[in-house]
């Protein structure tokens, strides 16, 4: 399929399907169809609206629209989006909330760079945002950029992030969202040895195939089941003379959403019969909750195609991650030289993305780093999407993720007065209850989970040094530096893991970048 052809009649289609929806809601709002009362205008007239609104999304880059910010004093603050550094395939954006005086925690966001925008983390963002100066990846479509500006593989990729952390300084707390995880890893093990100062203070780690193999899926299973040359000859294209990207080979942003769909397309299709049925009995709106959904879901973009490949034969098939055997420009990265940042691990109990166990394989990779620096939580219920959006990262997740930014923030950390060395800890979340969300919902958290559990098993490091000098004394309460609350136990367990019959039969989707959400998770 690496030819031109192909590409221009992915997108003939779309337009097609996109002219056809138009035309049939033009034709069913003539005046002179109401002098009849006959109800197949009305359905054909809603039909037009839904296909023309869906196909019209998928070649649109969605904008941020961060809301406004209130502060204390009541006034509200718009957000810019501003640029602070700009490259030919990724720039590094800041939301700049206008008249607020700068907040101490700063976090790096890295989206995914996986058939979406990276707007696919706006929630994460707008969640954020009143806590946090956030800065994020904004990753360009493929087809946009001219084949001069030459290629982009995951060590490419590693090398952005790299620079991204020293244009933004040492006081700095990283979040990487699903597929970015590794090459985040890679990139904080580059600076490391290369330019310890540049390290961010702390790296969490978000849904992540740090090894594949640790609990595999259909999606990571997919690399297996494929050679190379079998997937670049089925799944890369080239870019055709409407975009400026003519000629670069890309993995196209369609093809990557036709196995999103087809991963859950009895879902998907009801969702789509539901809407069309409230369009023709006038009960849809225009940001109501399929349109708000899919906006985002069905806004596609090309991946540069040696990213794509590299991606799947580097992190799924060889693990060289997982095995610290990963390369840049040459240069072996060892993990294990990370031995200053605080590192923390976030997996979803029902994630069929990134199973439970593949993330948590980043903590053993780093040998050189304490245990009082590492932790871990395990989100009940929570699928992909979930761990990043919706009310269980809103109510549980997000509460533990700004306390363990505080733990390692300094001196300055707000609310924490005495620099505190948090002990390593598996926390777990009371699960909530099960409540099926309505489509076209992916886990948006329409339940309201208890909040999480934690028991203290050991008093923070320096508390224990204070204590062996001061043998009869008991150290004073208030003297204690604050301790955040997922950082106290000594002692990490893993995740438990599934056991995964290999000779039994898998149903093999047709992608394996898939970080993304799908509706339906739980």
């Amino acid at each position: 399929m690496k030819y031109m052809m192909t590409y221009d009649m992915m997108e003939s289609m779309r337009n097609t399907n996109q002219w056809l929806g138009s035309t049939a809601r033009a034709f069913a709002s003539y005046p002179a169809m109401a002098m009849t009362s006959n109800p197949l205008m009305d359905w054909l007239g809603a039909w037009g609206e839904v296909t023309e609104r869906a196909f019209s999304r998928m070649v649109v880059k969605p904008d941020w629209n961060i809301p406004v910010q209130t502060a204390a004093d009541g006034t509200d603050h718009i957000v810019h989006v501003e640029t602070v550094m700009e490259k030919p395939f990724g720039n590094l954006i800041h939301f700049n909330v206008g008249g607020r005086d700068p907040k101490k925690r700063r976090v790096l966001l890295i989206a995914p760079m996986s058939g979406h925008y990276a707007t696919l983390v706006k929630k994460t963002v707008i969640s954020l945002l009143p806590d946090c100066e956030v800065y994020t990846t904004d990753w360009h479509n493929a087809r946009d950029i001219p084949v001069s500006a030459g290629k982009f593989d995951i060590e490419d990729s590693t090398l952005y992030l790299v620079d991204f952390m020293r244009e933004l300084g040492a006081d700095l707390h990283v979040i990487a969202v699903c597929q970015p995880a590794p090459l985040t890893l890679a990139a904080v093990a580059y600076l490391a040895e290369d330019d310890p100062s540049a390290q961010p203070r702390s790296m969490t780690l978000i849904g992540g195939p740090i090894d594949p193999d640790a609990n595999p899926t259909e999606v990571t299973d997919f690399g297996n089941s494929v050679t190379m040359g079998q997937l670049e000859h089925s799944m890369i294209q080239v870019v055709g003379f409407k975009y400026k990207g003519v000629g670069r080979q890309v993995y196209p942003g369609l093809l990557q959403l036709s196995s999103f769909i087809a991963m859950n397309q009895d879902l998907h299709a009801k969702a789509f019969r539901d809407q069309i049925i409230a369009t023709a009995k006038g009960e849809a709106s225009e940001h109501d909750r399929h349109n708000a959904f899919y906006d985002e879901y069905l806004a596609v973009m090309d991946m540069p195609a040696e990213f794509y490949l590299s991606t799947v034969e580097r992190v799924f098939k060889n693990r060289d991650i997982a095995r610290n055997d990963f390369t840049v420009a040459g240069k072996k990265i060892d993990i294990g030289k990370i031995t200053t940042v605080a590192v923390k691990i976030v997996e979803g109990e029902k994630d069929d993305i990134s199973a439970p166990g593949q993330c948590l394989a980043a903590l053993a990779l780093m040998t050189g780093l304490p245990d009082s620096k590492k932790a871990a939580h395990l989100e009940p219920g929570a699928g992909h999407y979930g761990i990043f959006a919706g009310a269980k990262w809103r109510k549980n997740i997000r509460p533990l993720v700004l306390a363990f930014i505080d733990a390692n923030s300094g001196d300055d950390a707000t609310p924490a007065t005495v620099k505190a060395t948090p002990a390593l800890v598996t926390t777990k979340a009371n699960p909530a209850p099960d409540n099926k969300p309505s489509a076209p919902s992916s886990d948006t958290g329409t339940a309201t989970p208890a909040p999480a559990k934690e028991v203290v098993k050991a008093p923070p490091a320096k508390a224990k040094k204070v204590a062996a000098k001061k043998k009869a004394v008991p150290a004073k309460p208030q003297a204690a530096a604050p301790v955040a609350k997922d950082a106290t136990d000594t002692k990490t367990e893993a995740a438990p893991v599934a056991k995964v019959d290999k000779d039994a039969p898998k149903k093999v989707p047709t992608n394996v970048m898939a970080m993304t959400p799908k509706t339906g998770t739980k």
